[in-house]
């Protein structure tokens, strides 16, 4: 059998003091392209980047979170990517998990990979994790299982990994632009009938690590809610939208 080609994708900005980390713990060999998505950077990302070897797109104006990873993954499928794997330049998420997530989708177990900070309540606070960004996690990840009929462990982890026919059935074009954008995907995928699951990985929570305050927080978790009302909404037969309108027919 051919080997599937596996790209990990990274939304940057301003990731210069760690995206050298980051690209170091991706085992060698694991992957055969890393591309870099800069979404207007006011340091030196692009240039190290370079630098570093890997596939460097900037963008022209800043088009936020949600808009950086359609660049990603428009440039992954466009490239031929049979595995996507995104992972954060900002060190918070462990890279040497990209051929374990990678192999779930490869060998047809999954079709969609999340990594799951929370294995333990004391791990993720000690890992840095804020107090209310736990209990909203919880309370979220509950609440989104509950709805959706899944079983993930964390919710609102960054650390993904996607088969191409996950990225060619969901219309993830169509979602916001903003930090609600990996919400809105993993509703979509469960939806779908996609087959989701999850890998422990630390919680890394420093200085240098993105992270939105307490205001996005709060903003994020509502349209992280009012995404799952439309869920229910199209499956009760009440309306319908573009969100779960399928690129094509599986």
């Amino acid at each position: 059998m051919q080997r599937p080609k596996v790209i990990v994708v990274m939304p940057a900005y301003n990731a210069e003091k760690t995206l050298e980390r980051t690209v170091g713990d991706i085992p060698p060999g694991a992957v055969d392209e890393v591309i870099l998505v800069d979404d207007c950077s006011k340091d030196g990302t692009a240039a190290l980047a370079r630098k570093l070897g890997l596939a460097v797109i900037q963008h022209e104006r800043n088009k936020g979170y949600g808009g950086n990873q359609k660049s990603c993954y428009a440039e992954a499928l466009k490239r031929g990517a049979d595995v996507v794997v995104m992972v954060h330049p900002d060190y918070q998420y462990d890279a040497r998990l990209v051929p374990i997530m990678a192999d779930l989708i490869s060998h047809d177990i999954c079709d969609m990979v999340c990594g799951n900070r929370i294995r333990t309540r004391r791990e993720a606070l000690e890992g840095g994790m804020p107090a209310y960004k736990y209990v909203f996690n919880r309370l979220l990840t509950v609440f989104e299982n509950l709805v959706t009929g899944q079983n993930l462990g964390d919710w609102h982890s960054g650390l993904r990994a996607y088969s191409r026919e996950c990225l060619e059935t969901v219309p993830w074009e169509r979602n916001s632009d903003d930090f609600v954008f990996d919400q809105q995907f993993l509703i979509q995928a469960a939806h779908f009938g996609l087959r989701l699951g999850d890998v422990p990985v630390a919680a890394r929570y420093f200085p240098e690590a993105s992270s939105i305050n307490f205001r996005r927080s709060c903003v994020y978790g509502l349209s992280a809610l009012a995404c799952l009302g439309r869920f229910w909404l199209q499956r009760l037969g009440l309306a319908r939208f573009d969100l779960f309108t399928p690129k094509r027919a599986r």
